[in-house]
């Protein structure tokens, strides 16, 4: 590979298409003396414009919105704040195939993270209600965390069995979902209110780094119940935000279809892997609802499939936790990248 080769980052699930052009407008006329100033939002007791936008398009009370440096600060927050409350409670419910991050924040605060099941159900991979059910009651845990669609396994749950989930759960309990990815198969996010409105102790987060493809932005937001108001102290930036963030960020989710159609193209490639790669001998693709695809490989094949990846310019993650070992995943990328990925690794097995 020749260093003057660009990099194709498939292993980060970034977005490798071109921003939305509103984005551009914005950036091109931001008024730079704003950036003298503090937000004055905050004297009519709310926390950004952006803030007061995301209330406007879900339907729920400012003060129930949150915004962080990303959705992993939220996370971090979360986390942070409730596993140090009074009650000494430092329990946190994480699910067995996910994000190594989560246990790593509540590590931060000596926080104890307990394992929940999760299960391979032939090209999927699904929560076990029934023995988070029981997990959470030996547990009673301070903070249940669901990743939904989660990384890297790609599967979600639905609106209803998260309420499910919420029915069972103690009031006492923070049931935090982390929703980065949901955006690529929820269209109609009703639901959100309904939640945070039915139950008391529910904190959903999302992000503008995946579907809208802003990682480099770090604006993430979320929505809690009312009776929660306890952490908006510690979470809220009491002089306001990033005062260009925000203008992109209201930018960016008006921007929505065009992020749909690029969605359509992503749908199209997936199928593409599934289709070329799951049908040869000892490969399965797993079905995705995010912005990246698992693939199980035959492990003797690794060697082989991380030397012909390595002589090119395209970067995919072997995956190296205890139960996912003989696995890749791949950020699906444009068309071209993705057309480049399944040859090299076609040519690879089949040289």
């Amino acid at each position: 590979m020749s260093m003057s080769q660009k990099i194709n980052y498939l292993d980060r699930n970034e977005f490798n298409f071109a921003p939305a052009p509103e984005i551009e407008n914005v950036i091109k006329n931001f008024d730079v003396n704003k950036l003298c100033f503090y937000t004055r939002i905050f004297s009519e007791g709310k926390k950004s414009i952006f803030s007061e936008y995301l209330s406007s398009l879900y339907g729920i009370d400012e003060a129930q919105v949150l915004i962080g440096y990303g959705g992993e600060d939220i996370l971090k927050q979360v986390v942070h704040f409730f596993l140090t409350e009074e009650d000494g409670n430092k329990t946190m419910l994480i699910p067995e195939y996910s994000w190594w991050y989560y246990r790593s924040i509540a590590d931060e605060v000596r926080g104890r993270s307990v394992m929940y099941p999760m299960y391979e159900d032939g090209d999927t991979f699904r929560y076990d209600i029934e023995k988070l059910k029981d997990v959470v009651s030996k547990e009673q845990p301070k903070i249940i965390l669901l990743a939904s669609p989660n990384n890297p396994t790609g599967n979600m749950l639905t609106a209803e069995e998260i309420e499910y989930i919420l029915s069972f759960v103690p009031k006492s309990s923070i049931v935090l979902v982390d929703e980065s990815y949901a955006s690529y198969v929820v269209t109609d996010n009703s639901y959100v209110k309904r939640l945070i409105e039915t139950y008391p102790n529910v904190i959903i987060t999302r992000t503008l780094s995946k579907f809208y493809g802003l990682p480099g932005l770090r604006l993430g937001f979320g929505f809690m119940s009312a009776s929660l108001e306890r952490f908006t102290n510690y979470s809220t930036k009491f002089l306001g935000y990033n005062r260009l963030s925000e203008e992109i960020g209201i930018a960016v989710l008006k921007a929505e279809d065009y992020y749909r159609r690029i969605a359509v193209s992503m749908n199209a490639d997936r199928q593409m892997y599934e289709e070329e790669l799951g049908t040869i001998p000892g490969f399965k693709v797993y079905k995705s609802n995010a912005n990246f695809i698992l693939i199980k490989y035959p492990e003797e094949l690794k060697h082989v499939l991380q030397e012909a990846l390595g002589q090119t310019n395209y970067k995919i993650k072997f995956m190296d936790e205890p139960l996912l070992h003989s696995h890749i995943r791949i950020t699906i990328g444009t068309p071209v990248q993705n057309r480049a990925v399944v040859e090299t690794i076609k040519k690879a097995i089949h040289p």
